[in-house]
């Protein structure tokens, strides 16, 4: 770029704004640090709600799990999609899994508050009351 006068390409200028505020979003949240000691609590909080449910079963082994998207599901495909229209109508979206794989996946990535991770366990107890 430098030895052609940036005359071979315009850097890409959106993506480079984008990754401004991004870098600023991750300083004021206290850093990588502090973002991936938040990232494991609601990790471990989903988690540990799975391990105990008597309705709601990972798909992980403990061993593979991700602390960025939860897999889990009830065993059964229409109880699966009960949850998962009940979830929405609730503001719980984007819980369907994937097309050919199936189950369900909380996507919790750093954005994600840990109030977030909290309603969605909250609203897995109730449904789980409502359907266990």
């Amino acid at each position: 770029m430098a030895d052609a006068d940036s005359m071979l390409n315009t850097p890409n200028c959106f993506g480079i704004y984008m990754a401004g505020l991004t870098f600023e979003w991750i300083k004021a949240q206290g850093g990588v640090a502090a973002i991936e000691k938040i990232n494991i609590e609601k990790a471990k909080l989903l988690y540990s709600f799975l391990d105990e449910s008597r309705l709601f079963k990972g798909t992980a082994r403990a061993k593979d799990r991700s602390r960025m998207n939860v897999t889990f599901v009830t065993g059964n495909p229409d109880l699966d999609a009960a949850f998962v229209k009940e979830a929405a109508a609730k503001g719980l979206v984007n819980l369907k899994g994937h097309r050919i794989v199936g189950c369900m996946r909380a996507s919790i990535y750093n954005a994600m508050p840990i109030e977030g991770v909290q309603a969605l366990v909250a609203f897995m107890k109730e449904f789980e009351a409502a359907n266990a």
